[in-house]
């Protein structure tokens, strides 16, 4: 299945901010524009020179960078904000400068504060899969999202957050639980208290 992105209109992101990763007013950011996808979100990034590691190879890290971004998008898409806790990549081809990629993400599931997210990065050309990530998320707190729904999302579209978050998660009324509840640390730390 070919995943079409929505067109750059669409874009699901502002980038009057200074993110690394996807904001404009970061010089040596790396300027990615999502769109969303059924099931996720996807980006374009073309690598320059002043993304490489060894001569006209692109740094891993540059490439992780662009992983992490794609799963934080997929995961605020989702309606679930949160951020990178682990996160693993597997570096399957090298990449080139100049080469033009795609980046898709999702959002594998949910338990709790943890969001389980995957992630890709394809050589358009010819579809060759660069690199494959996978990462937990920790969601962040009610009012910490409600301030990055505000400052990052290009249109904040809270009608279909419910639906998002279903979509993703088997059990969304246990995910507002468990958030309620204490957590084990809390849990722990009493009980070492009690010594």
């Amino acid at each position: 299945m070919v995943k079409r992105p929505v067109p750059a209109d669409k874009s699901i992101v502002r980038s009057d901010h200074a993110c690394f990763g996807c904001g404009d007013q970061n010089p040596i950011g790396l300027h990615l524009r999502f769109a969303a996808l059924a099931d996720g979100v996807t980006a374009p990034f073309t690598p320059g020179i002043e993304h490489q590691g060894f001569e006209s190879i692109v740094h891993g890290g540059i490439i992780s960078t662009v992983l992490d971004e794609a799963m934080a998008w997929a995961t605020a898409y989702a309606g679930l904000w949160a951020v990178t806790g682990e996160m693993r990549v597997r570096f399957r081809l090298p990449l080139h400068v100049g080469e033009p990629t795609r980046a898709t993400a999702r959002v594998r599931g949910c338990r709790g504060r943890i969001v389980t997210t995957i992630a890709d990065l394809t050589r358009v050309d010819d579809l060759a899969q660069i690199a494959t990530a996978s990462a937990t998320f920790v969601k962040v707190s009610s009012e910490v999202e409600a301030t990055w729904r505000v400052r990052y999302e290009l249109a904040p579209n809270t009608s279909n957050d419910e639906t998002r978050i279903d979509q993703r998660c088997a059990n969304s009324a246990a995910l507002s639980e468990e958030r309620a509840s204490p957590s084990r640390d809390d849990a722990l730390n009493r009980s070492a208290g009690s010594n």
